[in-house]
This record gives C-alpha cells, structure tokens and sequence, in this order.
C-alpha cells in the first residue's frame, strides 16, 4: 500500500546523523510508491539535500537558520507542522532521541493522532502500518496499529537499515520552509559530556560487565576482552548495580536509567538480566550471555548463553578472539 511517510531529521556535525539516513531509507522502503520526505534544519542544512535524495528521500523541507542549531521545541514544531502541511503524510518517523522524545508527543496532541515511543520495527502488515516497541522492561514486544492518521513513530537508532547501495546521483524537489521565529525558551549554557574512545550507542560490538563480576578488578577482562574484539568496534558498558557500587563510570551505564543501545551484538558478562538491564540492551540483533547461574534471567533473552564463572570463561574466549585473524 502506498503511503507518503515524513521523516523529521537531524544534523550530526555538518552532516545527516546516521539514525535520519536510517529512518529515510527505512522509510522509502515502507513507503511502497509513496512520496518520502525529510526535514533539515539548522545552519548548512540546505547543502545537505543531495545526501537526503541519495539515502531515499523524494523532497526535503529545508531552512538554513543557525536559531534551529539548539533544540528548541516551539520553533522544531513550528517547522514540522509547516512541512506536515504541506507534505500530507500517512506516517511521520522520528528518531528516538532528545529531538525525538519531546517532538513526537507534541505533535501527536496537536494533530489529534497516537505517538508510538521507543519502536524497534515498523513495518506494513496487510496494508496497515505497525510499530512495534519493547514493553515490561524489555521482557516483551507491544506491536500497535494505528486508528488515527498521521501515525507518529519514534524509532531507536540502528533500528532501520540505510539503502545500500545509496542513489547516488538522485534529485528531488527542495521546499524552504520559514526561518525560526521568536522563542519562548533560552539555552543559558551547555556542556558537553567528554568521552574518550567508542561511544556505546555508536559501537557495533557492546560488551557489558555487571554485579556478578565480584569487585571492580572484573572489568579489567570485560575490557580486555572489548580490546581484543578491536577498539574500532567495541565499547565496554556496565549494569545500573555496578555503576551504583563504583565499579564502573555512571556515563557506561545500560538500561532504563542509563543507556539504551541497539548494537549488532551484545555480550552481557555476569549480569543477571533484571528488567531495568534488558529495557537498555534488548533492541541488540544479538546477545551473548556469560553467568554462572543457569537460572539467569539473561538466557531468557539471549541467542547464546555460557554457563559458567567469568573467570574461566574470558580468558580462554580472549585468546580465541585474539586468534580469529
């Protein structure tokens, strides 16, 4: 079933953020002849619409205004009713992200129409659009169909595949949409968080340390282990328990209270799976799980599971991963 999708995207340092380019090819697939849409906002957004064409957008609503840069909530609706208008869609995908959170409830209470939050899959079954989304702390999947129009969804990062092979070379049409106007908020500072190395939304290998490891000194495998695997492609998390003892930053924190991460595997080392944990990790494509209980909630979730202490366990699968090339 055909159906016209827009896509309220992001900018990511002068570039689209990778989670937009997800979403618009996500979207050009669902769309099924349909026209996809994407907005751009901020400064350098109107050099940026060869790359929305090439990830699977039709039209990109643009404006250059640097006022759209911070976030404000009063001017990203504005733009995005604009576009709504005159874009007409059936659905409109957001990315689950600080944008995301607070744009979709808004404008599913101005247009009188249901948000779905935090989707893992969206998809058209039988002519309908369906989100689906983690429920009961990650322990279940709630899939919603939608009785009003336009449908909203937020959907979480690495979620979505882009187009691979992008069309390169592709057009579309360019709308301007109005500069921001007048704000009722004001940012009075910013700060931002210094991180070194991978960062877990962004790795594609995510190898997590828990309660279970006993002391502190049971991170120095969890990480050697994410080394081995390669520093390009893993980055080190922890469980709320072991943030809450001092083991390990607050910053590595997975789950409801923490991180949420979707990477394509996800190596849980002596960590129980408690709800909270799961509500953070179970968008991964695949999980590992390490426990020496056998009752562990993380098998529950996991595709693979060892049983058995981590002491044991690591340093022979270290040496292995060591070996792979």
């Amino acid at each position: 079933m055909a159906r016209n999708i827009l896509v309220i995207g992001e900018l990511d340092g002068g570039a689209l953020s990778s989670t937009t380019a997800e979403l618009v090819g996500g979207a050009s697939r669902l769309a099924d002849g349909g026209q996809v849409s994407v907005t751009l906002l901020g400064a350098g957004a109107g050099g940026l619409t060869d790359a929305a064409f090439a990830a699977g957008a039709d039209r990109a609503f643009v404006n250059d205004d640097a006022s759209y840069d911070d976030f404000r909530s009063d001017q990203w609706v504005a733009a995005a009713e604009e576009a709504l208008d005159q874009a007409a869609p059936d659905v409109i995908l957001i990315a689950q992200s600080i944008v995301g959170r607070d744009l979709g409830p808004r404008l599913a209470f101005r247009r009188d129409t249901a948000v779905a939050m935090d989707c893992v899959s969206i998809e058209d079954s039988g002519g309908a659009f369906k989100a689906t989304r983690p429920c009961y702390g990650g322990n279940a999947q709630a899939t919603y169909a939608f009785a009003t129009s336009p449908a909203i969804a937020t959907v979480r990062a690495k979620s979505q595949e882009p187009l691979d092979p992008p069309r390169d070379g592709a057009s579309g049409e360019v709308v301007q949409l109005s500069a921001a106007g007048a704000s009722r908020s004001e940012i009075v500072g910013r700060e931002a968080a210094v991180a070194e190395g991978l960062q877990l939304q962004d790795a594609p290998v995510v190898v997590s340390g828990g309660r279970g490891l006993g002391a502190p000194e049971g991170f120095g495998l969890v990480e050697e282990l994410a080394e081995a695997i390669g520093t390009d492609k893993a980055a080190v998390g922890s469980s709320r328990a072991a943030c809450d003892l001092g083991w390990y930053p607050p910053s590595q924190q997975v789950g409801l209270t923490g991180k949420v991460v979707t990477p394509d595997l996800y190596i849980a080392i002596a960590i129980s799976g408690a709800s909270q944990h799961m509500a953070g990790c179970s968008g991964s494509k695949t999980i590992i799980a390490i426990n020496k209980d056998p009752e562990a909630n993380i098998f529950k979730a996991a595709r693979y599971g060892i049983v058995g202490d981590y002491k044991d366990v690591l340093p022979p699968l270290i040496e292995a991963v060591k070996n792979l090339d």
